[in-house]
């Protein structure tokens, strides 16, 4: 790791009135930073900051300091997003790892994390390996050219399903983005991950309310069952009434370059009956657009199964 500058200011807005590159749990930059693949001079420490706080009152609101832990062990959280927690990293990590940390974790692909290898992500312009070389865990949507990395947080697949919003503060003000809008897909520019400003915090998460999100889910298939990236991850919530659905929120990690909402599936799923047949009809729109690649080919189909087994999960009262 090369020589920074850290400090460790105490208020929102010192921390915004200083040049560096943010550090809260620091689970993804320090490991950056030993690997060379970030490299920043100065270093703020915001783990200081009054940025807590877990609300759960109307909707969810959580503070982006807030560990991971704590949001999944927290009262009201809404299943899904509490499982996704739950089944993120190892609990060593999630005590340790903060909410804006998890939303803004850099891809896991090997090629980004190896500075020896091109990287379009990492060194723009120099190429993508990945392409045609050990992409099995790659992406399959969202996909371009330029990158095929997928994106490594579960929990933002499940803030992403339940319409989420993130807030972003710097020194000229406060603005609201909703989370299925702050990510980027790499198209030409791969280097641009999300729609964070230089000088911008994330500082809240906000969940709206939405009671039937009691009945929600998450998960995730991996090829090992504890501390392992997805292969295929679905967030579902159902709002199930009379044996009808009324209404669906349905999103996908582990196979696209963002979490991947699917509009698609939840209008399918509308007005449906609740059963199996229903939700296989709905999943066979799931992995429309998908461009699988040599060693991945398996994931569209694992996608579909992976949806209908978190609506099963939810139908057959084993989802919570």
């Amino acid at each position: 790791m090369r020589p920074f500058e850290l400090t460790a200011p105490t208020t929102v807005e010192d921390a915004l009135g200083s040049a560096g590159t943010f550090l809260a749990g620091g689970t993804t930059l320090v490991d950056l930073m030993k690997l060379d693949v970030l490299t920043p001079q100065q270093v703020l420490d915001i783990n200081e900051l009054p940025l807590r706080g877990i609300d759960t009152a109307d909707g969810l609101r959580f503070g982006t300091l807030e560990r991971m832990a704590d949001v999944a062990a927290h009262p009201g959280v809404y299943p899904a997003i509490s499982k996704a927690l739950l089944l993120s990293a190892s609990q060593q990590l999630r005590n340790m790892a903060s909410i804006g940390g998890n939303l803004m974790q850099r891809t896991r692909c090997s090629y980004f994390r190896d500075v020896t290898m091109p990287c379009n992500r990492r060194d723009p312009g120099s190429g993508c390996p990945a392409i045609n070389g050990a992409n099995r865990m790659h992406a399959v949507l969202g996909t371009s050219d330029a990158c095929v990395a997928t994106h490594a947080s579960d929990v933002a697949v499940a803030l992403v399903a339940l319409d989420a919003e993130v807030e972003l503060t710097s020194a000229d003000g406060v603005r609201t983005v909703a989370l299925d809008d702050f990510y980027r897909v790499p198209g030409a520019t791969p280097e641009v991950e999300n729609d964070l400003r230089p000088g911008e915090l994330i500082t809240e998460v906000r969940v709206p309310r939405l009671d039937w999100a009691a009945n929600s889910t998450y998960v995730k298939v991996r090829d090992r069952q504890s501390y392992e990236f997805a292969l295929c991850s679905a967030a579902v919530a159902l709002d199930v009434r009379d044996g009808r659905i009324a209404d669906a929120r349905v999103a996908a990690g582990g196979v696209a370059t963002v979490p991947w909402r699917l509009k698609a599936v939840e209008a399918a799923l509308r007005g449906q009956p609740a059963t199996e047949e229903s939700f296989t009809h709905a999943a066979s729109v799931a992995a429309e657009g998908a461009r699988p690649l040599s060693a991945n080919g398996f994931k569209p189909s694992l996608l579909k199964r992976t949806i209908i087994r978190a609506l099963l999960e939810l139908t057959e009262g084993n989802g919570r």
